[in-house]
């Protein structure tokens, strides 16, 4: 962690009393706001806080701290002040998902840089898990649910995994019900271990089947087209078949026994301060990003 976060941290925390009320506040799990305290008082050495059944309270060492830490924060700040209006400008290096990338991230990024001509866009496209830190990754769009960590995560919609099959799929095979009706069917899988296994919600027992598959394909685009040939019944995230179900060359299956929605998050690293190149996308992408139907949550898309 950041060491001014560190401080932001410890001063949020005495002057909540309250580690529950400070990760509120801080907009983090309060597990991640104990092992931040934790962390800062094992780096220092000495204890920091007095921990009561009913307030939380700093010791002296934790009071000298406090002093000291609300100084430093306020001359940060202080020095930061005269970049605030600071114009938009440098190099952004952004992250995204292959198929979300290409399909709404890219013309995000085309926008954004016709609006600041003063800024270039690295825009990397992969379906790893990127490390931010690690890669000098400025803002990266994340689907799935995330880890407790030191990164600032911005909720912009979600997205269901879906089953799919063609029309004509489906008057040749008949159309599956229930889970336990893959039996007879063929199904297209990706090539991961983590793809060969379907879950059903609310199929009793663990509601985890494995279809039968002779085709594995470990590309998004090549599943799509052998879906849409009529090759077998395909898992997809809804982002990546709305088009087809919307042209009626996909059919949705098994709806009933969707798992739950995945979050889409802009997710970038847990500083302080921000340089305004990266708080400019926050804002640009963000918008747009919540106004795309395909991450709309359905309640609010249909």
């Amino acid at each position: 962690m950041d060491r001014l976060d560190e401080l932001v941290f410890f001063v949020k925390i005495v002057e909540e009393g309250s580690l529950a009320r400070a990760a509120q506040r801080l907009r983090r799990s309060p597990p991640a706001v104990t092992r931040a305290l934790a962390a800062l008082e094992d780096r220092i050495g000495v204890r920091l806080i007095d921990r009561t059944t009913r307030r939380l309270a700093p010791t002296e060492a934790g009071r000298t701290l406090l002093d000291r830490a609300r100084t430093v924060l306020g001359e940060y700040d202080a020095s930061m002040a005269g970049l605030v209006n600071a114009p938009v400008r440098g190099v952004l290096r952004i992250a995204a998902p292959v198929q979300f990338g290409r399909r709404h991230v890219a013309p995000i990024v085309t926008r954004f840089l016709d609006r600041f001509a003063d800024t270039e866009i690295e825009l990397q496209l992969s379906d790893r898990n990127v490390d931010l830190i690690d890669e000098a990754i400025d803002v990266a769009v994340r689907i799935g649910h995330l880890p407790d960590s030191s990164l600032v995560a911005r909720p912009v919609g979600e997205v269901r995994r879906l089953w799919v099959a063609s029309p004509g799929y489906l008057r040749k095979h008949g159309t599956p019900h229930i889970p336990s009706d893959l039996a007879r069917h063929h199904a297209i899988l990706g090539t991961s271990p983590a793809a060969q296994d379907w879950f059903f919600a609310g199929s009793g027992r663990d509601g985890t089947r494995k279809p039968k598959g002779r085709l594995r394909v470990d590309d998004v685009e090549t599943r799509l087209r052998a879906a849409r040939g009529g090759r077998g019944i395909a898992q997809f995230l809804s982002y990546q078949v709305a088009d087809d179900l919307a042209a009626g060359s996909l059919v949705r299956l098994f709806r009933r026994y969707e798992p739950p929605p995945l979050p889409v998050h802009l997710i970038t690293k847990d500083r302080v301060h921000r340089a305004p190149k990266i708080n400019a996308f926050l804002d640009f992408a963000a918008e747009r990003l919540l106004a795309l139907p395909v991450i709309r949550p359905e309640k609010e898309a249909s």
